[in-house]
């Protein structure tokens, strides 16, 4: 018989009410991340009745919400006819059931919200194993404050004794599906070390696409390499990585990754549940951020991009930041990047300045690469056909003696013409 395994329940409200603490550290950008929130709910189904902003010193450790607020929501709740709340913070598992008791309704929070989305839009092996990792890891830890019925005693076949809580054993059931996930996802893991390892020995460079979630990255790697992924107007449309081929104008081939797209506030368990997929903007050459230049928030969006590549740890690398949709009415082309590398104004939908993005990329890549005029002897073909796949070549012809060559290698590829006696020419 095939393995049953222990599944989460799968929460759904569809009439909500947001509402958010607004302290000293989160004030300025309160309504804001409200309105991200309002995105996150609607990419997840549901309609949005009304935003609730409390000013407070701190939010409260009990309930969130002060008591007053909580009056007035319960309110809301009946004039509104809503179903739920969602909280745009990560809420306590005290926080989370006291709540429920006094306004009598769903409560979600931001954590609760995004894995639910990400469990809709995770496809591939690597991104359903990832999800409800995530999903459980973050149900673990709050089963102790969800409802009444997990205090019911169980006994007899199935449990691990007589007057074992139903607590307890669903604890357990968790556990030993986490322990299984994990060891799967160590699998996956292993064979992308595998494919990233034989893709090294290419000498291939490597780009990655990284940027806020739904800034465009999708749709720049299907302008540049007609990946076919898909492209939607909505929080997270894509969450598995793809890597494709590029060719540059000059004949380099490079990959060519799209990843992840970051959000304010993303939940620790999905980074370290993705850490792998995101590991892609680690191991990258040189980074493509893709910013929404229409979005009110870019700037803000800008930052938390660079805050969550520090989280990674891939700070360091060569960023080339691309300015979205300033075909866009409202696109700001006032935007600056001071980290980057270069930064450059795009439409990618109408494929406005992509010609510049690869021109720098080439540019780039050149800079970083060694000239040589070689004589390569012929029983040296696979040299050759490395700096032909790899290199630029500038100029090549043939010889009694084997193929003259002129063109740019990388490091690797000049180690190894040191390795053969060849004649210089210069």
């Amino acid at each position: 018989m095939p393995e049953k395994h222990f599944e989460i329940e799968r929460d759904y409200v569809d009439r909500v009410i947001l509402v958010c603490v607004a302290t000293r550290e989160n004030e300025s950008y309160c309504e804001e991340s409200l309105d991200e929130l309002e995105e996150l709910a609607n990419t997840a189904g549901a309609i949005t009745l009304e935003k609730v902003i409390q000013n407070r010193e701190s939010v409260h450790p009990g309930t969130y919400l002060g008591k007053g607020k909580i009056a007035e929501i319960k309110e809301l709740i009946y004039e509104l006819d809503a179903t739920g709340i969602i909280c745009d913070d990560e809420l306590s598992p005290a926080q989370l059931k006291n709540l429920e008791d006094v306004l009598e309704c769903k409560i979600m929070d931001r954590t609760m919200l995004i894995l639910d989305i990400f469990a809709k839009r995770a496809h591939t092996r690597e991104g359903i194993i990832q999800v409800e990792l995530a999903q459980l890891q973050y149900r673990l830890s709050r089963l102790a404050g969800i409802g009444t019925s997990l205090s019911r005693l169980g006994g007899g076949i199935g449990t691990r004794g007589p007057g074992e809580k139903k607590l307890e054993t669903d604890r357990r059931h968790i556990r030993n599906r986490i322990s299984q996930l994990k060891k799967d996802l160590l699998d996956v893991k292993n064979h992308r070390d595998l494919i990233r390892e034989r893709r090294k020995k290419q000498g291939k460079v490597k780009i990655a696409i990284v940027g806020y979630t739904n800034a465009g990255k999708s749709t720049l790697l299907n302008k540049l390499t007609d990946a076919e992924v898909l492209e939607e107007d909505k929080l997270f449309a894509t969450l598995d990585p793809t890597t494709r081929q590029l060719i540059l104008p000059n004949g380099t081939e490079v990959l060519l990754t799209d990843t992840v797209g970051f959000i304010r506030k993303l939940p620790h368990h999905l980074i370290k549940a993705f850490h792998s997929t995101l590991e892609e903007a680690v191991v990258a050459d040189i980074l493509i951020h893709v910013v929404d230049s229409a979005n009110e928030q870019a700037e803000s969006h800008i930052r938390v991009v660079y805050e969550t590549l520090e989280e990674l740890g891939a700070t360091g690398k060569t960023v080339i930041t691309v300015f979205n949709k300033i075909d866009k009415e409202g696109s700001n082309k006032h935007l600056e990047d001071y980290n980057a590398y270069k930064t450059l104004m795009v439409s990618v939908k109408e494929g406005t300045g992509l010609e510049e993005v690869l021109d720098i990329i080439e540019k780039k890549i050149q800079q970083d690469k060694i000239l040589i005029k070689e004589v390569i002897s012929y029983d040296n073909g696979n040299l050759l056909n490395q700096i032909r796949i790899n290199g630029q070549i500038i100029k090549e012809e043939y010889r009694n003696e084997g193929t003259y060559i002129e063109a740019y290698v990388d490091d690797k590829t000049y180690g190894e013409l040191n390795k053969i006696k060849t004649k210089v020419l210069i």
